[in-house]
This record gives structure tokens, sequence and C-alpha cells, in this order.
């Protein structure tokens, strides 16, 4: 007979809320598996199960009781334990008593330390059916809920009613009060389909009873990968490709127990209003997906997942679309008015929208912004005009009835309304390409106006908020300064953009009232930047100390920055690259302890042994090689030149005496060793490379 059996628990509920869905599952999962592991229970797999109404795990295999275990209790000294007549004294009596033995029955400890009394206690396994419902109820009571409520008179408090509870083990019912609801083997299934119990005989049968019976596809995965499917077939069969956003997919999901998709359509001349507000209108308030044409163009089409699967779909098809026509309806309004109105007739209405008490309005936040894009647009070679313009226009969207409707459309709304108004195309796509990256893996601004707006809005708002102490500070992060500064990095780096990030902030800083003391910020600015550039390049890969190599040299350019991690990081792959570190690491700690003046030249008449003749000769050469090199930033070409002195370098350490009796020869082989330093710091501090 086996000792493991099956064991499923289930938490039956009120609609869970969609987006929370799949972090209450994961997180009642680990919750659970600690409390199995931290009881000593064994199993081999748990399997998770999530839907609108119900959160469940079924884990394969438990161990029916924990494994009996000993434990040694350790007493006084032996030394201390018996009296010179070797009669037990107080201490050796006491401990016998707490161990509920006599003195006799106790045994010898021998250690390092001595000789110690000691016990040996056994403790027999508690059966697994006594630990479950706590371990049950404690990974229940960790979820992360920001807000527990109270259900009538109930004492539990969770995050919606709670109506039923199961604990079945193998074919066992495990009783227990879990969110003051009994425990029992019955579980329910869909709300409209079989809403009533179903008894369940054991815990494998759960996911086949509820789907069999139940009209339940209680697997998350499962019923995503169903609703995608039957999405993609709808819309083939409407001639389009309905556009799957994977967020929109999780959340629909979380929202059906039985899908059934079914297609809808609006009137065409909907089409005339920017589709990214229809889709808006679709996806943010009715939870529908798009289709788009073979030109992906949006069609007069939206699929939406039905919860039941009816025996007369075409009223549930009729039903969607009179609840959409309204939100179309709405956004079709606003664009017409909105055209009315050119957006810069809305500027001066952003003296009323307040960015931030101490750092004014949005309006002010506009006039620093427009200073630095026209200051950046001239480092980039850009029209200094146009990024001014862009910077004038790039918050008046936010006055518009479509963007107070629909937040998410800021900047995509700006540049339809800028084209519309006539404003140059470049200074129209700034308005939307401002924003970007939006989201992580989004992409950078392609046009040159949108990256100097994008600079310089993300610069400004970094350096207010630091100005005012308001430093984010673990999972604080209210004016989102984390996604701005990377935000802004990658849009230097990834456009290969060449701007000193400290002149900017510098300049940034003079933009603002004396009051803000600004300039104060720019160091802590610039270090937070550094800190996400840090997990930037952690993110590609790059292991810590090539980072840590480039960072030593200070680099102000976060493009520059890029090119030397490249640099260094395909260094490291070099068979020279281990001696070489070794060797910057070994010139570094003579150089550091060297307490003398440093000749900034090499006398070759000192130049006594051959291995520091060759060096010198090797060093030279490599120079006028590596100059050039260094000032196209070419930095992987110059490590790779730097990189033939390793054989030199070796012969030299192998040789030569660096710190010898005569102070003439010892001063010129620190001038040597300086000079093989510096080449090597134009790139980055390569004693810092682990091997």
């Amino acid at each position: 007979m086996s000792d493991n059996k099956d064991l499923l628990l289930e938490l039956g509920t009120e609609e869970l809320p969609p987006k929370a869905l799949k972090g209450l599952a994961q997180s009642f999962c680990d919750g659970v598996a600690k409390g199995l592991n931290d009881a000593s229970l064994n199993y081999d797999a748990i399997k998770i199960y999530a839907t609108p109404r119900r959160l469940a795990l079924l884990i394969n295999n438990l161990s029916t009781t924990q494994a009996d275990k000993s434990a040694q209790r350790r007493g006084p000294a032996v030394q201390a334990a018996f009296d010179e007549e070797g009669c037990p004294t107080k201490a050796a009596i006491g401990f016998a008593r707490s161990c509920g033995v006599e003195v006799e029955q106790l045994t010898k400890q021998e250690t390092d330390k001595g000789a110690w009394l000691a016990y040996t206690v056994e403790e027999k396994g508690k059966p697994a059916a006594q630990l479950i419902p706590t371990i049950f109820q404690t990974a229940l009571d960790k979820l992360p809920i920001p807000k527990r409520m109270h259900w009538g008179d109930l004492d539990a408090m969770f995050v919606r009613p709670v109506h039923w509870a199961v604990i079945l083990f193998g074919e066992e019912v495990i009783q227990a009060d879990i969110l003051s609801v009994t425990t029992s083997n019955r579980t329910r299934g869909h709300r409209f389909h079989h809403p009533q119990a179903i008894t369940l005989d054991s815990a494998s049968e759960y996911e086949a009873a509820l789907k069999d019976k139940g009209q339940v596809i209680a697997d998350f995965n499962t019923r995503r990968e169903i609703i995608r499917k039957q999405i993609i077939t709808v819309a083939q069969q409407a001639g389009g490709t309905a556009i799957i956003d994977p967020d929109l997919l999780d959340e629909v999901t979380s929202m059906i127990e039985w899908p059934a998709a079914i297609i809808g359509e609006f009137e065409t001349h909907f089409l005339d209003v920017p589709a990214e507000a229809l889709i808006s209108a679709m996806k943010k308030h009715q939870k529908y997906f798009h289709l788009v044409d073979d030109n992906n163009r949006l069609m007069a089409y939206f699929i939406t997942i039905s919860n039941i699967e009816s025996s007369d779909p075409q009223q549930i098809k009729k039903g969607n679309e009179r609840v959409i026509r309204p939100r179309l309806s709405d956004a079709s309004f606003f664009w017409s008015q909105d055209k009315k109105d050119a957006l810069e007739n809305k500027l001066e209405r952003l003296k009323t929208v307040v960015f931030q008490n101490k750092l004014g309005t949005v309006y002010d936040k506009t006039q620093r912004v427009t200073e630095l894009a026209g200051r950046v647009a001239g480092e980039l070679n850009a029209d200094p005009a146009q990024a001014r313009r862009a910077a004038q226009l790039a918050k008046c969207d936010l006055m518009t009835e479509m963007v107070n409707e629909f937040p998410d459309l800021q900047g995509i709304m700006g540049r339809y309304y800028a084209l519309n108004d006539g404003e140059d195309e470049a200074v129209a796509i700034a308005l939307d390409e401002q924003y970007m990256p939006r989201f992580s893996g989004d992409k950078t601004p392609s046009g040159q106006i949108g990256q100097v707006l994008s600079i310089a809005e993300r610069i400004d708002t970094l350096m207010g908020i630091f100005a005012l102490g308001q430093i984010p500070s673990g999972d604080k992060d209210p004016f989102a300064l984390r996604r701005a500064a990377l935000g802004l990095l990658r849009t230097i780096i990834e456009n290969k953009l060449v701007l000193n990030i400290p002149q900017l902030l510098q300049q940034s800083a003079r933009l603002f009232t004396d009051d803000v003391q600004a300039d104060k910020a720019c160091e802590a600015v610039y270090k937070f930047m550094l800190d996400r550039l840090k997990g930037y390049f952690a993110e590609q890969n790059i292991h810590t100390d090539v980072f840590d190599a480039v960072l030593a040299v200070t680099p102000s350019q976060p493009y520059d920055f890029a090119l030397r991690i490249d640099a260094v990081n395909q260094f490291k792959q070099l068979e020279a690259a281990e001696s070489l570190a070794a060797a910057n690491k070994r010139i570094s700690n003579i150089l550091k302890k060297y307490t003398g003046e440093i000749a900034d030249s090499i006398d070759e008449a000192l130049l006594v042994e051959t291995a520091e003749q060759n060096l010198a000769r090797q060093l030279y050469s490599a120079t006028a090689k590596v100059e050039p090199l260094l000032a196209q930033s070419a930095y992987t070409q110059a490590l790779t030149e730097l990189s033939t002195l390793r054989d030199v370098v070796d012969k030299f350490f192998d040789d030569v005496m660096v710190m010898a009796d005569d102070n003439a020869l010892k001063n010129n082989r620190i001038a040597l060793l300086n000079q093989l330093h510096k080449q090597f710091m134009q790139v980055a501090d390569l004693s810092l490379l682990q091997a």
C-alpha cells in the first residue's frame, strides 16, 4: 500500500480580480509549497488551477506522514555535571528532569571543546492530514492582497466572499474551517451551466470532473490557449487577422470559465476616427479584440469572449454591438470637437494643471523642456526650432476631450491633432514619440525630434523630482523615475546618440527656480542613471565585473559607455585577457603603493633589462596604432591591439625587479608601467575583471 496520495486544495469565491488572478494563483502555490517543505512533507509536483471563481492546487504523491526523526539535546559539560565524588550536580539532575529521564539514561557527547551530557529525543512524524489545514490557511493569509474585507457577519477576511473550500487527500476529506467555511469534497461548476455542487470521489479527478460535469476549464493555460485559437479561427472566418494583446488575453482568460468567441460588427463610418481611439475603446472598456485587414488597417469588427455556450449566440452578438456603439460614438464626437480648436490654443490652459506643487504647473514644465530640447537638438545637429515647437505642443493634448476620456492615448492623439493643424510632420511625430519607450521592450523614438523631446522631457522630470528629495525607494516610485531613466538611456544608446549626460543635467538644473536648488541633485541623478544602466546591461548578460571595469573610467556619454562595454566583453573572451587583467591588477597595486612622483616620460637610457626594453618598444608601437582607434571610439580594435602586449608584459614581470634598489631604475620602471596602465585605462580598468 502506497504511503503517498494526491492532495486537492480548492477555495471557491465570488469572481476574483481579473488582473490579479495569475499572481494570486502563483502566490498560493508558492505558499503551500513552502508550508509542505517546512513540514518535511515530500511530493512530486504541484499543478495550479485558477478561474474567476476558484484558486486550486493538485499536489501529486504527497507523503501521508512526516518521517520520524531524532534530535539530540545537549546539556551541561560533563565536568560541571558531576562533583568530585562522581555524584550528579544540580545541573545534571535538572537537565535529566527536563528530558523526562534519570541521569543514568543520559549519554555523553564528545566534541573538540570537551564532553557534554546529551539526550537523544525521538520525534514521531505527524500525519499530513493534521498539518494540511494550517498550511492551506497560512498560504491564503499570505496572499498579496492589498485590502482584505469582511463579508456579512463572518470573521474571515478575504478579497472576495468565500463560498466553499475543498481539502481532499486521495479519497479522504480533511475537515477544517478555512476562511469561515467548512471544507468538504464538493466543488461547484460553471455559475450558469452547472451552479450546483459536484461531489469529488478523489483528488485526481478534479480537472476532468469540472470539465465534463461542470463546464469549467480549470487550468488557466489550457483555457488561455482555447481562447487564443477561437479568436484566430473567428477572425479568419471574417477575412481578417485578430490582434491578440497578451495582457488582454490574460485578463479575459481570468474572467472566463467556459469560453466561446463571438464576432461583432460596427458601422464603417466610425473608421474615420483614429484607429487607436477605437481600439482603446474596445480593449480598455469592453475587453474586445480588434481585427485588421491585409494592409494592417482596422476593420469594423470585434471579437468578444462569452462565458457561456449560448443556444442563441446572435443575441450575445447584438448585445455587445449595442454596448460598443455608444463608446465609439463618444470617440467620434471627441475627435470632431477637439479638431475645432488648434493644439497651440490649449497651451495657456496648461497653467491650470499642477505638475508638482513645488515645481509648478505643466505649463512651467513645458517652458523648461522647450529650452532644454533646443539645447539637446543643438548637440545632436537636429533642428532646434522644430524641437522647441514640439516641446511647446507636447502636453497640449492633455486638454482634449479624447485624452481626458482615454488617457492612454496621450501623445498618440497629439500626433493626430498636430497633423490636422498643419504642423510639421516631424513635430507631430515627436508628440507621440516623446513617451517612447512606453513599457519594457517597447521601441525607442525613431525620429530625431522625437528623440530630442523624449530625452529633454525625462531629464526635466528626473532633475525636478530628485531636487525635491523624492528619490524612489523600495516599491515606491510615484513619478516612475526608474522607467524614465531607463527609457532615457535606451533612447540614447539604441539610437547611437552622442550626449554628455552630466552636462545636460547641469543645463537642466539652471532652468529651475532658485528655491528648488536643482544643481545639488545632478550627482544623485547621474548615479541613479548609472544604477539603471547596470541593470540594462545585466539583462543583456553582461557580467558585473565588465560593467565595473568601464564604470571605473567614468564615461559621461551612455552610448560611449555601451561601446566600451562591448569592447571589454569581447576582450574578456580573448586568450590574453586573463593574463593582462592580472597584470593590470598588479600594476594598479604597484602604482597605488608608490609614493613618489611619477615621470611623464620614459628614459630609454635607463632601460637596462632586455625585457623592459622589449616592453617599451612594443608599447610605443601599440600606442601609435591605438591612439587613432580611440579617437574613433573603436574600443574593441584598441583592446585587440593592446592584447598583443601580453607576452612582453608577462616577460617583464618574470625578469625585471620593478622596485629596484637603484632609485633611478625603479622610478623609470614605474613610469613605464604607468604609461602601459594609461593605455588600457583609456578604455576601462581591466584590473577589475574576474577570471
